[in-house]
């Protein structure tokens, strides 16, 4: 093993074994190089004479650009062409780790390491497996799971995945998730994901209690715990009484035996899906800043041997957003939107009692999508009756139909319910 990744575990085995324990051999091997090339070209920044970057310049120093790109981007060209750190722009890094806290105030004060950037969630959850999961590790999560999970940690790192029902009596089903946390075995990797794709359910405030609690007791049990939160849709929550906050806020500070690994990026909180950016942060009861910093500098590290770094124009693109004056009251008015499609999908669905003869909506109150659940027959052949005669695509998934009403006018939305109504009688 490299010595520089051995100094790294003898920091984090020495402060918290639990979580040094949690480690995959990927991430107990991992590490950001901060010697050999790293080093030099540190050491030669600033200097008169630089021929150690791999990055070609102009005559004057600065980035080698072509005029036909530079024109389209209205920024500094230091701020669009050259290489990002592995780690992310640092003020962009301080930004989120801000935000964060503003969207979380119940974290106060607790010690959390600072983000990493990755190339937005998708990327950043598949960084987590490398971290926590050999072959053979076990994923706890729902049954009603984003389906690029079994990609990301099935395919990728030949993880198995122990689903439990996701919903019991109408909301989320606490006593699965405590059966399979407190079934044999010492480490535990939990994937909770709200508002949860594809259903659109987040958790009231008292389920997210009742899940901390869960957990709690598991970690008081023995277990040690890695908690991957997938936070894509966070913030969109529409309904009273539904957590506005992360369960990250209610992990982060715990147990010394869980560590609370949150996931999340710019792309659904600030609608830009083609930017690639997004974000991990670690957090666990007694974390020292020199403790976190040995996850960072792993997940930097593995960044690096990934994809180098993410792109310095989408970052400084958010950056720039970030103190733009009118970003808040700009985003309220999207949020407005989506609630307003929202609160007509609801409305539709109570105002047609006829649609329960077929299917009938599970629960959901946040996020971008919605689903039901069909009492007969199956949803592909349902998509297929849609696709042909009724010029309208849904999202097939076994007996479910997700519907991305984040995508809707509010003028189509009544007509796809219907569509799907008559394509299910059609097909009776």
């Amino acid at each position: 093993m490299n010595p520089q990744a051995s100094a790294l575990n003898e920091v984090l085995e020495a402060q918290n074994p639990a979580v040094y324990s949690l480690l995959s051999k990927r991430g107990k091997a991992i590490f950001f190089p901060k010697k050999g090339l790293v080093m030099q070209g540190k050491d030669a920044s600033g200097k008169r004479i630089n021929a150690s970057i791999g990055m070609a310049t102009e005559d004057d120093g600065s980035p080698l650009r072509l005029a036909a790109i530079e024109s389209l981007v209205n920024m500094p060209p230091e701020k669009v062409f050259p290489y990002a750190p592995s780690y992310g722009l640092l003020p962009l890094r301080q930004k989120w780790q801000s935000i964060i806290r503003s969207k979380n105030p119940s974290l106060g004060d607790t010690e959390l390491t600072m983000p990493v950037v990755t190339n937005a969630l998708t990327h950043g959850l598949s960084m987590a497996g490398y971290m926590f999961l050999d072959e053979g590790d076990t994923v706890i999560l729902p049954d009603y799971y984003w389906g690029n999970y079994n990609l990301v940690f099935k395919n990728a790192y030949l993880a198995d995945f122990d689903t439990y029902p996701m919903y019991k009596e109408g909301g989320f089903n606490l006593e699965g998730l405590k059966e399979k946390l407190m079934a044999p075995g010492t480490k535990k990797v939990v994937l909770l994901n709200f508002p949860n794709n594809p259903t659109g359910y987040t958790p009231t405030d008292a389920e997210m209690k009742g899940i901390r609690d869960v957990i709690l007791e598991a970690a008081e049990a023995g277990k040690n715990i890695a908690v991957l939160i997938d936070d894509a849709y966070f913030g969109l929550v529409f309904e009273e009484g539904v957590a506005t906050e992360s369960i990250f806020a209610s992990l982060a500070d715990l147990h010394q035996n869980v560590l609370a690994v949150k996931v999340d990026g710019a792309t659904k909180e600030d609608y830009v899906w083609g930017f690639r950016v997004g974000f991990i942060t670690f957090s666990w009861k007694g974390m020292t800043a020199e403790a976190g910093q040995t996850l960072v500098d792993k997940v930097a590290g593995a960044v690096r041997g990934n994809i180098s770094n993410d792109s310095i124009l989408s970052q400084n693109l958010l950056l720039t957003a970030y103190d733009n004056p009118g970003y808040a009251d700009d985003k309220k008015g999207k949020y407005a939107l989506m609630k307003s499609r929202y609160d007509l999908v609801k409305k539709t669905i109570a105002s047609h009692p006829e649609y329960s003869e077929y299917f009938d909506a599970i629960p959901y109150n946040s996020g971008y999508f919605m689903c039901v659940e069909l009492k007969k027959g199956n949803a592909e052949d349902v998509r297929q009756k849609l696709l042909a005669d009724y010029d309208t695509g849904i999202i097939a998934l076994g007996s479910l139909i997700r519907v991305a009403y984040s995508s809707l006018p509010a003028a189509y939305i009544e007509e796809l319910f219907n569509n799907i109504y008559s394509a299910c009688k059609d097909l009776d």
